[in-house]
Formats: C-alpha cells, sequence, structure tokens
C-alpha cells in the first residue's frame, strides 16, 4: 500500500470514527432522565441519526479494520444503536400498521367531519399571501395560526368572512395565538398554563350534526439555549392537558407546534395518558421543520386525536415563508369503530401516573420560580 493510500485509509478511519460516535452520543444522551436541553435537544433528529449511523457502520464494513477489542465493540456498538434509532422511527413509516383507520364516510358528508389547518407563520414573515392562499384552498373548518402577532392579525382578520368564530391571543414574544373556525365555537378561552407569556386554546367545536369536539392548542417554549434552558415547562404543559383529556370520554383532538417529536418519552406519555392517536403512524413523518433545510427536519407540528375519528386527509402544504410547513387534516366522525381503534393503544400504568404528577409539579416550580424573577427585576 502506498504511503498516499496509507494516509488516505487512516483519514477515512478517524472519519468514520468520528461519525459513529457522534451517533452513538445522540442514541445515548436522550435515555439520561434529564431535561437539559442539550440532553433533549438529541430526541429530534433521530432519521439524520440513523444515517449517520448507518454510514458509520457501512464505512466500517467496507473498509480493512485491525482485528482489535476497540474495533469490534465500536462495530457492534453502532449496529446496536442504528436498529435501536430505527426502531423508534419505523412506526412512522408505511411499514408499521396504520393506528388510525381511514374514513369510510363519503368525502362529502359535511356533517360529520373536522377540517383543521395547522401553521406557524413565522412572526417575522411578512409575506400573508401563501398562507391565505391555503386557508382559500383548502376551506379548513377550523384554523390555527401560531408565532402569530397584530400583524398577522390584520392580515388574517379577512378570513372572518367565512370563519366568525374566533379566540385570539395576538403577541410580539414569538407565542401568539389565532384561532378562526367556521364551526360554532363553545367555550371558548385562552389559557396560560404555566407560563404567563405562553397562551393555549381551549375550546369546543360544535358540527352541523351537533356532536361536539373538544379541542386544545399547544405552543410551548422548546428546550432551547435562547428559550428555555430545560424541557421541564414544555413536558409539564402537554401532560397538563393530558391530565385534563384523561377525564374526558368525548371526541378530542389536540393540535399545534409541541416544539418536540412524536417519539420522544414524554410524546408518548402524553399519548398514554391521553388515550390520543396519531394518524401518522403507518402513514409518515410529515417533518414539518426546518422548512429551509432539507437535512435538517423532524415532525414538530401535531394533530393528535380521539378515537372517535378515522382519517380522511392528512397532508404537509407547501413552504409559505416560515421555518415551519403547514399542515392540514380532514378528520370523519365514527364512534362505531372506536372500539377498534383504543384496543392498539397502550395503556398506562402507575408508573406513568407517578412520572406524569412528578412532571407537572417541576414544570410549576420552575414556572413559579421563573415567574418570581420576572416580577422581582
Amino acid at each position: 500500500m502506498s504511503v498516499l493510500a496509507s494516509v488516505l485509509l487512516d483519514i477515512g478511519h478517524w472519519v468514520v470514527w468520528v461519525m459513529g460516535s457522534a451517533g452513538l452520543l445522540g442514541t445515548v444522551l436522550p435515555l439520561w432522565p434529564q431535561t437539559y436541553w442539550w440532553i433533549r435537544v438529541c430526541d429530534f433528529p433521530r432519521l439524520q441519526i440513523v444515517a449517520i449511523l448507518a454510514l458509520a457502520l457501512g464505512a466500517t464494513l467496507a473498509m480493512p479494520q485491525p482485528h482489535t477489542f476497540m474495533q469490534s465493540f465500536f462495530t457492534a456498538s453502532t449496529a446496536v444503536a442504528l436498529v435501536y434509532q430505527f426502531s423508534r422511527i419505523w412506526p412512522y413509516t408505511p411499514l408499521h400498521r396504520k393506528q388510525v383507520a381511514d374514513a369510510t364516510r363519503p368525502d362529502d358528508d359535511e356533517d360529520y367531519h373536522i377540517s383543521l389547518l395547522v401553521t406557524n407563520v413565522l412572526m417575522y414573515n411578512r409575506d400573508a399571501s401563501r398562507c391565505l392562499g391555503h386557508i382559500r384552498h383548502y376551506r379548513p373548518d377550523v384554523v390555527l395560526a401560531v408565532e402569530t402577532d397584530d400583524w398577522w392579525l390584520s392580515q388574517l382578520k379577512g378570513i372572518e368572512e367565512t370563519h366568525p368564530y374566533t379566540c385570539h391571543a395576538p403577541l410580539p414574544n414569538t407565542y401568539g395565538m389565532l384561532v378562526f373556525s367556521r364551526l360554532p365555537l363553545e367555550n371558548a378561552q385562552i389559557r396560560y398554563i404555566l407560563d404567563p407569556e405562553i397562551p393555549s386554546f381551549h375550546g369546543c367545536a360544535v358540527l352541523p350534526s351537533g356532536v361536539r369536539v373538544t379541542m386544545h392548542f399547544l405552543h410551548p417554549k422548546p428546550p432551547a439555549p435562547q428559550e428555555s434552558k430545560t424541557s421541564t415547562r414544555r413536558d409539564a404543559e402537554l401532560l397538563v392537558v393530558g391530565r385534563i383529556i384523561q377525564h374526558h370520554d368525548g371526541p378530542t383532538i389536540v393540535a399545534g407546534d409541541l416544539n418536540d417529536v412524536a417519539w420522544s418519552h414524554t410524546s408518548e406519555l402524553f399519548r398514554r395518558l391521553s388515550r390520543l392517536l396519531d394518524p401518522r403512524i403507518g402513514r409518515g413523518l410529515l417533518p414539518t421543520f426546518h422548512a429551509d433545510y432539507r437535512l435538517l427536519r423532524w415532525p414538530l407540528d401535531h394533530v393528535f386525536h380521539s378515537s372517535h375519528f378515522r382519517l380522511q386527509e392528512i397532508k404537509r402544504l407547501t413552504h409559505i415563508g416560515s421555518d415551519h410547513y403547514p399542515i392540514y387534516i380532514r378528520l370523519s366522525y365514527e364512534p362505531n369503530g372506536w372500539q377498534e381503534q383504543e384496543a392498539q393503544l397502550e395503556q398506562p400504568d402507575e408508573e406513568d401516573h407517578e412520572e406524569a404528577t412528578e412532571k407537572i409539579q417541576e414544570g410549576i416550580e420552575e414556572a413559579d420560580e421563573e415567574n418570581t424573577q420576572r416580577t422581582t427585576r
């Protein structure tokens, strides 16, 4: 082997080791039950970690390697991590059984359908035309727009002609929320569950058939150094809503930019507590963030729903100038089949209830501490 070939092989080994080590670190860190942002962000890029691990493992097997314990351990660890990471995302591929059945009602049966358009508009985005274009084209029953300030309210206010039932909390802090509905809303209100600066919507939409659908729309802070140093309050807000839903047997929808991925431990705990379904399971990831970077995308915008619904349509819409893609979903109210769908759900155990109680208490304490600091400044 020439000197150049030897040098290139050594460089290749180092690149493979760095890639594999990064993939292993990204696999192991989320297993640590801590809420620090630099740990929890590793929940997000599982698809990217799968790609890194697959490349590292493939290169390791293809390149000449010294037969040492460390090399064997590295190869085996990379393979185990790859299998584990893939097992976390494979439910969100067509390889998995659909958790939500396809609708059986006719598509033109308006009395028992409800459609939503969920969009994080990016507050600093000053092009509302594409968002309005989607609303005009898809004609959703309910529009949820987050990261909305007064400018966005002024731009979207025109849809009140077709969506006269509203509940708004425009804010200049990137956490504003606007709700427009063509369906009558009952008990519609904005709540601030943990943080006085983070609104959420809670109310009931009445279908033409008279069926009442409870809706909870959320947009908690993400675990990021410029937003929140931990995921504690994000997790607590989601679990508070999960606890509320746990004691409600009627048709229910939870939607929004949850700043979490569906395969995270907290999201799975939330779905066990609330007994809600994820229509993406068995269909696809529908990654909505980041809209501008194809290789750095994961699903942050969600619509979960109770077993009373089957899926008519779900799709990720085209770019609107935001860092998020919008999601459109149309659900068919078919309560006759709810037992079959609910039978697929994993039921919460005593440990789940204890963990939820602990996480909610931690979130309340962290929020109280920050609120105290805010008022004393």
